[in-house]
């Protein structure tokens, strides 16, 4: 990893994990990487006139067109007689998933070189909590609320990965702030390959999830050990995954240290458990076939 400091002097909130998933990566990459940054926390945060908190290149683009913004970029050097470069996006889930997602999809398609990585806060959180479509089953937020008989969001997580491996990518993965080695391997092994590159990686935000800043690291160690967040790789064709799981009984205690869920039931509890066990059985099964 390169030795400066690529991120520095932001005015995120204490314990963002976004900031820290952007700093790790940038660090990985080294002074040579341009980043693109759509409208959402890292851009509120990063670009403060008169003060740049970037060290590399870095722009703001527009909140649908990142990975557009992107193939641009590499083009635009390309012309100029530039190689030696990586063009990485920073966007948000809402921004990914939603928002950017056909940018996205285009990008791929295409074949452009470069690493998209999807910091992955669960919610709309620099508009102030909104639900995105990667908002897990239960959470609180202020268009899903917990009152007046509502009890959260109702829908289930999108799965980013499968639907970025669905079209041929020749590399995905999943990440956690909680295991940084972890992470930043997946980074440089993403700027290792000609082509198009995804990660997701879990950002925890105190202030949306109603965490303490301090517990940032432990909360996304613990989605990972309780199953809630597998850590995947997809590349050559197949799906690999990581450890198991290292205590999935860990999952209600993960949960109710975060006030977003702190009305869930029992029988929301099952459900999230249920959800869980089913989409590691189907992970599981899908990297078995294709380890044959």
């Amino acid at each position: 990893m390169d030795g400066g400091e690529p991120f520095m002097g932001h005015r995120a909130c204490a314990g963002c994990g976004g900031a820290l998933a952007v700093r790790i990566a940038l660090k990985a990459l080294g002074r040579r990487a341009v980043a693109v940054l759509p409208a959402g926390c890292m851009s509120a945060v990063g670009f403060n006139f008169p003060q740049l908190c970037f060290s590399n290149n870095a722009i703001i683009s527009t909140f649908a067109g990142t990975a557009s913004m992107m193939t641009g970029i590499a083009a635009g050097l390309r012309a100029r007689g530039e190689r030696d470069f990586k063009v990485v996006g920073f966007a948000g889930d809402g921004g990914t998933a939603d928002i950017g997602i056909q940018a996205l999809s285009g990008a791929i398609d295409r074949g452009d070189d470069m690493i998209y990585i999807c910091y992955d806060n669960e919610g709309y959180m620099n508009t102030g909590t909104q639900r995105s479509s990667l908002t897990p089953y239960g959470a609180r937020t202020t268009t899903t609320p917990a009152a007046g008989g509502a009890r959260g969001n109702r829908l289930e997580k999108k799965n980013m990965l499968e639907i970025v491996a669905a079209h041929g990518i020749p590399y995905a993965a999943t990440a956690s702030v909680g295991y940084l080695r972890d992470y930043a391997r997946k980074v440089e092994k993403a700027a290792a390959i000609e082509g198009p590159s995804y990660i997701q990686v879990l950002a925890p935000c105190p202030t949306g999830w109603g965490a303490d800043p301090s517990e940032t690291i432990d909360l996304a160690r613990e989605a990972v050990d309780c199953g809630l967040w597998p850590l995947a790789e997809f590349e050559g064709g197949r799906l690999s995954l990581g450890a198991e799981p290292r205590d999935p009984s860990l999952l209600r205690a993960h949960l109710a240290r975060q006030a977003r869920f702190a009305h869930l039931t029992d029988g929301d509890l099952r459900r999230i458990e249920e959800g869980r066990d089913r989409r590691l059985d189907r992970m599981r099964g899908r990297a078995a076939k294709e380890e044959c």
